[in-house]
């Protein structure tokens, strides 16, 4: 079965890329369309094998814009092709795409015969991705539109899951839910957040942090709301903070390379090798410089989650990088104005609950990764590294499983976490009203019991009469179960979030 476009260009010339989703195959079909995970191609409609440059475009016309294998194979395309297919189609707009590209990897001018005229075209379809506004080429009347720079750049591909995630504006949602509390619930629910925040984020690390470790990150996370710009000094302010040993307190983004491993001796238990450290350096600078601009031109989730994907997959640290990296999250909504109020979504305890989806994000760009890396075991805990493939697949990364599940926490953290701890209150505050009006009971043993009977869903078991039994009335346990059970009830069946549309449009036209 012959391959085509950038399946092609893979199985003919040495590149170093990730697995295609959805690879090209000449099929027995009239017309290019998708069938399952391949892109079926009619006979007619496939370049000739040899024709690289003509799958090249096949691929930029079909397939999108893969940056990882056009910034490998467009340098191994001779000039000379490149010249004469332009000269053939001067306003074509896919050979400008690749003549604009190939000066860009190269640092080669071609000839033009004449002057490019007509319109600029994005090189990202606006359509079919995320795109920030860009530089235009004159040369080429190519916009430059991706996120990121020709250096480093993320991907996200506009699919109908981020559509829909993205029309639901979990953002709006949250605001809109919080000024819709009183006053003191409002306060008492965002305390929680940071609280169960700072909690899980240690706790999808295995780690339990002590009281004064977390006071320490609930502070970081107060502080966002400064919106302090991105920079390497900031940020090594931001891995002090959060770690203990002081071995590990960094001065600077790493010198040395650094590894993720599972339980398993040896080699085979690297599961993943972020870039060299000179490289780690140059593409974090990038990074900053995208974290810092992006939140002014896209979605604040979109560019959350690529910040947070993108630096958790640099790791610029030895320590402390996956806290960091869902603090980015936090820390880019603030900077984009997204958040008042103090206002903190709980993404991390949104992802406590969903380890086994963020395990598998992560291994979506990690797995693939780790294939381009020798690695050889020395002794205990020391293993030589050598890098077998190309810069590129660091470069150009894929962002749209990140982006996809930062969007889905997002809204899991609003519906789900927000909601059922604002849930909790208002019904713990009704209950604590009815029984003290009924029954006079010290105050902390009533607060105790009826957090009990909440969360044990309108049961006091025996368990608890039995502790209590010296310093609560008998029937005082079966009236807090009484009035807990109505409470849930009539909770059930109202609507949530209150008075609310979910259009946003009040907010939108801000």
């Amino acid at each position: 079965m012959n391959l085509v476009g950038y399946a092609r260009l893979l199985e003919a010339l040495p590149l170093s890329a990730f697995p295609l989703r959805q690879p090209a195959k000449v099929q027995p079909v009239t017309r290019i369309k998708l069938i399952g995970d391949t892109l079926a191609v009619p006979p007619g409609a496939a370049p000739a094998p040899d024709d690289l440059l003509g799958h090249l475009l096949f691929a930029l016309k079909h397939e999108g814009v893969n940056l990882t294998v056009l910034a490998q194979a467009l340098p191994k395309i001779p000039a000379v092709v490149m010249e004469e297919a332009f000269k053939k189609s001067p306003n074509g707009i896919y050979i400008r795409k690749a003549c604009f590209l190939y000066e860009a990897f190269t640092s080669k001018k071609l000839h033009q015969h004449a002057p490019v005229r007509g319109a600029f075209v994005p090189l990202f379809d606006p359509a079919l991705y995320v795109s920030m506004p860009g530089e235009r080429n004159s040369r080429w009347r190519v916009q430059f539109n991706g996120l990121g720079t020709l250096a480093y750049c993320a991907t996200v591909e506009r699919t109908p899951e981020i559509v829909a995630l993205l029309e639901y504006d979990s953002i709006t949602r949250a605001r809109h839910f919080i000024r819709s509390l009183p006053a003191g619930m409002m306060d008492r629910a965002i305390n929680w957040a940071y609280l169960h925040e700072t909690r899980d984020s240690f706790a999808i690390e295995k780690e339990s942090p002590s009281d004064d470790k977390a006071r320490k990150f609930i502070q970081l996370l107060r502080q966002a709301h400064e919106r302090i710009p991105l920079s390497e000094d900031y940020l090594v302010h931001l891995q002090n903070a959060t770690i203990s040993n002081p071995y590990d307190r960094a001065a600077a983004f790493r010198h040395e390379q650094n590894y993720l491993a599972s339980g398993l001796q040896g080699a085979a238990g690297v599961t993943y090798v972020p870039p060299d450290p000179v490289l780690c350096r140059e593409l974090m600078s990038e990074l900053i410089g995208l974290g810092n601009d992006m939140p002014m031109h896209i979605d604040p989730l979109v560019a959350a989650g690529i910040l947070s994907f993108g630096f958790v997959f640099l790791h610029p640290f030895m320590d402390g990088n996956g806290r960091l990296s869902r603090f980015l999250i936090h820390q880019t909504l603030c900077r984009a104005g997204a958040l008042e109020n103090g206002l903190l979504l709980p993404v991390s305890v949104a992802m406590k609950h969903e380890e086994r989806l963020y395990l598998e994000t992560l291994q979506q760009f990690s797995r693939p990764a780790r294939e381009f890396w020798n690695v050889r075991w020395i002794d205990q805990g020391q293993y030589a590294f050598e890098f077998t493939g190309d810069s590129a697949i660091y470069r150009f990364w894929d962002a749209t499983p990140g982006v996809t599940f930062t969007l889905e926490m997002a809204k899991r953290a609003l519906e789900v976490e927000l909601r059922e701890e604002t849930i909790f209150l208002e019904n713990y505050d009704k209950i604590m009203r009815t029984v003290n009006d009924a029954y006079d009971v010290r105050g902390s043993d009533l607060a105790n019991l009826v957090m009990m009977c909440l969360a044990n869903h309108g049961t006091v078991s025996r368990n608890r009469r039995k502790q209590y039994q010296y310093s609560v009335q008998a029937d005082v346990f079966d009236y807090i179960e009484q009035v807990t059970r109505a409470v849930l009830e009539q909770k059930a069946h109202e609507k949530w979030p209150p008075d609310y549309d979910g259009s946003g449009a009040d907010e939108k036209a801000g």
